[in-house]
């Protein structure tokens, strides 16, 4: 399959390509990142409760910085937020491989480096999502986060962690932590590339900072709650996330050997079926117009994507699964360039770094919940009776909450096949 010339548009942009590159070579270091501090835990002698400790780190810096990184997304220059986070996923891990090298590396350390690394992934987020927009016309949004779409699977889920494999077998998890740094200080050079874009003035507010964050969050977040086509969404994404992650992180390789015989091999093939959809998926939504019932499309995909994960439950056959997985990605890669878009179409620019992390952390905040509810819940009423309820309950939430909403008719009475006024966008 090739992406038609309305997909590839953006990277006619220079300053795009840059930023798009520097996206690239940030998916898959922190692909990279994933396998080998794994493998790097266990080269020192760590165990799962040490592997905890690294991973949880990394979660608590992205929890920490994904709320301050929104405000600062439409406060400060988005080239230096980018600049930072590249440079905080690069210095401690480039320290910590070199550390690796020399048989001298604390497990401790490597924690830090997870949560500095965390602290930079809350801040990307919404430095690019608002960055993004400012360098590229209305038209060529869907076709930019098409783009993003396809990268992010093959590069996160695919190539880093099968180059980080390659590198840690052939040498050691310290020479691939110096490559992880090494392709991260990479990215700096491409961001240091790009505009340096004014920021958005801060209206007349508190002068203490501690005080003006606040004022910031809260800003925000009123924005999110008095705009209904967002805040519906929103929250379906949120449930929705709550009832499918749970059992596809947790469960799938126990479905999948109970049921069909797989083991790692087989569990890897399902996970990569889910990139290779996401990235078609992606693509084919970028290679056309916006459709002119964008929330309606939008929520439909991300119902239509879990439906197939009941066939987790209930397959025999491995390639049931792989291609019950291919479908699980293209419908909620799908969605999410659609979503994207929509954020960056009808969010005032002023807002948008800090709704993109709001987005960020409401839609991930049951994440959590649904991974330690996971195996009690297939342990007690059973995997096939957990997979039916992750394909199964978000369709009959989508339509909830496309009625209950009124989403149809929001977005008869805001088209986006023609200019917003930014006034009156997203109300």
């Amino acid at each position: 399959m090739t992406a038609s010339p309305r997909a590839l548009a953006p990277l006619r942009s220079a300053a795009y390509r840059r930023l798009a590159l520097s996206l690239a070579l940030s998916l898959v270091a922190n692909g990279a990142w994933a396998v080998t501090a794994v493998w790097q835990v266990v080269a020192l002698g760590g165990g799962p409760a040490e592997l905890s400790l690294v991973t949880g780190a990394s979660a608590v810096g992205t929890l920490a910085t994904a709320l301050p990184g929104g405000v600062l997304a439409d406060r400060v220059p988005q080239r230096h937020l980018l600049v930072a986070v590249t440079l905080l996923a690069a210095v401690p891990v480039g320290l910590a491989g070199a550390l690796s090298v020399a048989g001298a590396l604390p497990l401790p350390l490597l924690a830090v480096a997870g949560l500095l690394g965390g602290a930079g992934l809350g801040l990307h987020y919404p430095a690019y999502s608002a960055l993004v927009p400012a360098l590229l016309p209305e038209d060529q949004l869907l076709a930019a986060n098409g783009l993003e779409g396809a990268m992010r699977p093959l590069l996160y889920q695919v190539t880093g962690p099968a180059l980080a494999g390659l590198l840690v077998a052939a040498a050691s998890p310290g020479a691939a932590l110096l490559a992880t740094a090494a392709t991260s200080l990479a990215a700096t050079g491409c961001v240091l590339g790009l505009p340096l874009l004014p920021a958005h003035r801060a209206a007349d507010g508190p002068a203490h900072p501690a005080r003006a964050l606040v004022a910031d969050l809260l800003e925000g977040l009123a924005f999110l709650v008095r705009t209904r086509w967002l805040l519906a969404t929103l929250l379906f994404g949120s449930l929705m996330l709550l009832v499918t992650t749970g059992p596809l992180q947790v469960l799938t390789p126990f479905a999948l050997r109970e049921h069909a015989g797989g083991g790692p091999v087989e569990h890897s093939l399902v996970l990569a079926g889910s990139g290779v959809g996401g990235a078609l998926s992606s693509l084919v939504v970028a290679s056309r117009p916006l459709p002119r019932r964008y929330l309606t499309t939008t929520t439909l995909l991300w119902a239509a994507g879990c439906l197939p994960l009941v066939a987790f439950g209930t397959a025999t056959s491995v390639p049931v699964v792989v291609g019950a997985a291919v479908l699980v990605g293209a419908g909620v890669h799908g969605g999410m360039t659609i979503w994207g878009t929509l954020l960056q179409r009808r969010v005032p620019s002023a807002l948008l770094g800090r709704v993109s992390s709001l987005d960020f952390v409401v839609s991930g905040a049951l994440v959590p919940v649904s991974v330690a509810l996971a195996g009690p819940v297939g342990e007690g009423a059973g995997l096939r009776a957990a997979f039916l309820v992750a394909g199964l309950a978000p369709p009959v939430l989508a339509v909830i909450t496309l009625l209950v909403a009124r989403l149809p008719a929001d977005e008869r009475a805001h088209p986006l096949d023609r200019p917003v006024p930014e006034p009156d966008a997203g109300l």
